[in-house]
């Protein structure tokens, strides 16, 4: 059953969220807040974007032009709905398209930062699937995978344009090799923790840049809880320690 909810603690920002569908997760808002927009005059896209959850934190940071991109028709509609209930038209546009030589329909080498909250684990027969298909599109590489995903993005960005991901620590490896592969460089990546005593991160995010050398800075761990209730930060990037 669909529901309107506040993006996180921003009241001035609606989300429409259906839990038999698709709903949000953290790791979209911890990839948005981890990209540095400029303010106006860049080019962005997300690639699989979801109901937009990252298109719609990022009007928070930036005036630019964002395009999301979302396969499958039903969570497109969210995601459109969403937009226009924020009145953000003239800023978010939402197409219903496969990711798969997207190049080739909006542009090649036209944007200024790509973005990608995919899939994270692999599909192959016999996987652990969810009986909903809208979950297990989100969840499993069943239309496109990790390579796919760099590949496109590698088509779409600019010289130097920027590319982030989020992704688990498991497939860092993989990641980096395809980086490579493709002609990016790292130049950020942050390690997600689920607590403060975490012995492992889950999560990393990731930023590289077309046509550089790695360079790679590693920043602060994030950690996601402290205890039992989301760490000072993570409260500071759901907008929940101004409203307290």
């Amino acid at each position: 059953m669909e529901s309107i909810h506040e993006l996180l603690g921003y009241n001035n920002i609606k989300i429409i969220q259906n839990p038999e569908m698709f709903c949000f997760s953290l790791d979209s808002i911890l990839l948005a807040d981890f990209i540095r927009p400029k303010l106006q005059n860049e080019k962005i896209i997300d690639l699989g974007c979801g109901n937009a959850p990252i298109p719609l934190f990022l009007t928070l940071k930036t005036k630019s032009e964002i395009l999301g991109i979302e396969i499958q028709k039903e969570v497109y509609d969210l995601a459109k709905r969403s937009v226009a209930l924020n009145n953000l038209e003239g800023q978010i546009q939402i197409i219903n398209a496969d990711i798969k030589n997207i190049y080739q329909v909006i542009g090649a080498n036209v944007f200024d930062i790509v973005i990608s909250n995919p899939p994270y684990f692999k599909y192959h027969p016999g996987s652990n699937i969810n009986r909903n298909e809208f979950l297990t599109i989100a969840r499993h590489e069943v239309k496109i995978d990790l390579q796919g995903i760099i590949r496109e993005a590698r088509k779409l960005l600019k010289t130097c344009g920027f590319f982030h991901l989020v992704h688990r620590v498991e497939r860092l490896t993989e990641a980096s090799k395809l980086l490579q592969e493709n002609n990016f460089g790292i130049r950020r990546l942050r390690f997600v923790y689920p607590k403060t005593d975490s012995e492992h991160a889950l999560l990393f995010l990731l930023e590289a840049r077309a046509n550089m050398k790695d360079d790679v800075k590693v920043e602060r761990p994030l950690f996601v809880y402290e205890g039992e209730d989301y760490s000072e930060e993570v409260k500071e990037i759901f907008n929940f320690k101004k409203k307290c």
